[in-house]
């Protein structure tokens, strides 16, 4: 482990989180001091391993009051929001957390003068139907209107050991006969590993992406949500029954599960799910992906079977999926 330089310090919003524990990693290696922001830093002790001693350092901030924000960013050369949530619950909102969230780190990263990335997501679009993807959009252009240099980062759906897609699925998968297909299941994704998203955030941390750019994260492969689907049962050895589900059925099914403290579906992820989450053309063409920042993806089926075998009947004693 490299020595602790004392004048590159980073913040990361949000970074006890699936990507944020990734990204602390790669900045550990390359010997950032890390300032982990988030709202309970009693629960984010199991980053500070992820660095030598002292390295890491969690702190207390919540998005939605900007003065522990600006308390947070203090002493900063650079700055990470990877703060996002995929349902709303009480206060934080889409528009809290989302929207005027991203804005508070932004003026705190032009205050201190800090390098900006702001994490989003492919299919943000502030004319979006969905409230998730246009607060993501109202974040983007918060960081680019307060640092024309920021760097966003948009990733297709990431997957890794804590994922929120495969594990989700396979878990279903454990207890049901049958999986959903939203909408018929012909929705195309371009799954990005966590580790590739991490290291993409590390390099534009470090000053190697364009400033003022966003980048589309994808993976190797597109597929649709059916196949990925496939893929899940292939990995876990598990046979179910696919059912094509409406997307007027699906936002029934979403509207009672909202009711959920920790809801499967929402309506606004059914909105979602109406686009395709694959990297644009024009962002491969001017190489604002993976490979334009020298990183080559990795493929689903290197990673899966390593996480996904707890899923298996016998566990990690059941056959691999070839």
């Amino acid at each position: 482990m490299a020595q602790i330089p004392s004048d590159r310090l980073v913040t990361i919003y949000g970074g006890s989180g699936f990507v944020g524990r990734h990204l602390v990693r790669a900045l550990a290696k390359r010997g950032w001091r890390i300032r982990v922001a988030v709202r309970r830093p009693d629960l984010a002790g199991h980053l500070q391993p992820l660095g030598v001693v002292g390295q890491v350092q969690p702190v207390q901030a919540n998005l939605r009051f900007p003065d522990s924000v600006a308390r947070a960013a203090e002493g900063s050369s650079a700055i990470v929001n990877l703060v996002g949530i995929l349902y709303q619950s009480g206060a934080q909102s889409f528009d809290a957390v989302q929207a005027e969230g991203a804005e508070a780190v932004a003026m705190a990263a032009k205050k201190e003068g800090a390098r900006l990335v702001q994490m989003s997501a492919i299919g943000a679009d502030k004319d979006s139907e969905s409230n998730y993807g246009r607060t993501k959009a109202l974040g983007e252009q918060a960081a680019l209107s307060a640092k024309r240099d920021a760097v966003i980062i948009r990733p297709s759906i990431v997957f890794g050991p804590e994922d929120d897609f495969f594990n989700r699925f396979a878990a279903l998968a454990r207890i049901s006969p049958f999986l959903p297909l939203i909408g018929g299941g012909t929705t195309k994704f371009q799954p990005v590993f966590v580790g590739d998203v991490a290291e993409a955030i590390a390099k534009a941390v470090e000053g190697e992406a364009r400033g003022g750019e966003t980048y589309e994260l994808g993976g190797p492969e597109v597929m649709n949500f059916r196949e990925l689907i496939e893929l899940t049962l292939e990995q876990i050895g598990r046979k179910r029954l696919l059912v094509p589900l409406p997307w007027a059925l699906a936002r029934i099914q979403a509207f009672f599960m909202e009711l959920m403290p920790k809801p499967m579906l929402t309506r606004d992820q059914v909105t979602m799910l109406e686009t395709d989450n694959v990297v644009s053309p024009e962002a491969a063409r001017e190489q604002r992906t993976l490979q334009g920042l020298g990183i080559n993806p990795t493929a689903m089926r290197a990673i899966l079977p390593g996480y996904l075998w707890r899923y298996r009947k016998a566990g990690q004693f059941t056959k691999a999926a070839t």
